[in-house]
């Protein structure tokens, strides 16, 4: 009990309230309940200006409710229980302050490192041109593109979700660090392989249907896509684990993006397929999309499965208040957005990704051409 208390104390950022000599009725109460759990981002307390009040220790959540006004009135503490409720961590924090300059100088020279020998070992033909040769060998199983784009792309879904099912083991064996480094290696040059190949293919095949010229549907097509990235993207949440400058870690992530899917990659993929598949309109991109598809659902059981044997009944209290669909337990109310939901989207990693998609969207012309001179 000593200890649960102290680590209350030292995650609380507000000082215990001191004693008054005469009473008083707060209309703010604040009732923060903690059980045996990894602790939660302290974070998400710093988004309540209310005084502490009362903390109870019980057996397995963090639980911050807030009731206004009549604290006798259970239901309506009862409806912001289920509001304020966190298990898991704020996704897409980012504190500047905390921030070190010395680490984002290692991710730009480790970032630099991997594109250098990327480009060397795999891209560049006057290198070791591995790459070429990967395409090449790929290409002999059929002279059909949709077998080889298929083929590509259950390469990398075996070797990514492969590996990530072999994170506990690996990080046991030769450390979170390491096995990132070998998760990267092993992936980033598949996943390029695999996008080359569908920008010089894209418009192989059989074409099945023609729609772009119809009115708006290039807008519609190009917001579904830019919507998309928002979704695709929750790596960026922490980019100094991605590169290993920090030691990386399984989140269960629970705010943000999280509360309208619990699979946002999954979805982003769908939202990414069809918008491309609807405007190319051929058989290489459908071939394309069930891929894709395909492997992010297998994702979906997945990652499930490892987050239920990392975090048990935590991912569980998660799973109960979230849904694979978007906004489904939003509308089935087993979700209650908070008012300043908003808020939680207004975050450096989000406009990150909003950046970046509008960059890659411009440099369209850049990728293409890029991948021409390749002839994968």
């Amino acid at each position: 009990m000593a200890s649960t208390s102290l680590s209350v104390l030292l995650s609380n950022p507000f000082s215990p309230p001191r004693p008054h000599r005469h009473r008083f009725t707060p209309k703010t109460q604040t009732h923060l309940t903690i059980r045996h759990h990894p602790r939660p981002n302290p974070t998400s307390i710093l988004s309540f200006n209310s005084v502490l009040r009362c903390c109870s220790f019980r057996n397995s959540k963090f639980q911050l409710r807030t009731s206004m006004g009549d604290t006798a009135k259970k239901t309506s503490e009862d409806d912001e229980d289920e509001a304020l409720l966190v298990v898991g961590e704020d996704s897409a924090f980012f504190d500047l302050a905390r921030q070190k300059i010395s680490s984002w100088l290692l991710f730009s020279l480790v970032l630099g490192v991997v594109l250098f020998v990327l480009d060397f070992a795999w891209i560049d033909n006057s290198g070791l041109g591995l790459g070429n040769a990967f395409i090449h060998a790929v290409s002999e199983l059929s002279d059909s593109p949709e077998v080889v784009m298929l083929t590509l792309i259950l390469i990398f879904a075996i070797v990514h979700s492969g590996l990530a099912s072999l994170r506990d083991v690996g990080e046991k064996l030769i450390g979170e660090r390491a096995f990132r480094v070998l998760f990267a290696g092993t992936s980033l040059p598949l996943a390029v392989s695999t996008v080359v190949y569908f920008i010089n293919h894209r418009y192989g095949g059989l074409q099945l249907w023609q729609l772009q010229s119809v009115p708006g549907l290039h807008q519609l097509v190009w917001l579904s896509n830019f919507i998309s990235f928002f979704f695709l993207y929750p790596s960026t949440f922490n980019l100094l684990e991605v590169a290993a400058v920090e030691k990386p870690k399984m989140h269960l992530w629970e705010t943000g993006i999280m509360r309208i899917t619990r699979h946002p990659q999954m979805v982003g993929q769908v939202m990414w397929c069809l918008a491309h598949t609807i405007w190319i309109g051929n058989s290489v991109a459908v071939a394309a999309s069930l891929g894709l598809i395909g492997h992010h659902l297998f994702g979906v059981w997945n990652g499930d499965r490892r987050l239920a044997i990392r975090y048990g009944e935590a991912f569980e209290d998660v799973k109960k208040r979230t849904s694979v669909i978007p906004f489904a337990a939003i509308l089935d109310g087993r979700q209650k957005l908070p008012k300043d939901y908003y808020k939680e989207f207004i975050r450096v990693p989000y406009l990150t990704i909003t950046a970046l998609t509008l960059g890659a969207y411009f440099a369209h012309p850049l990728m293409q051409a890029a991948s021409f001179r390749l002839h994968w």
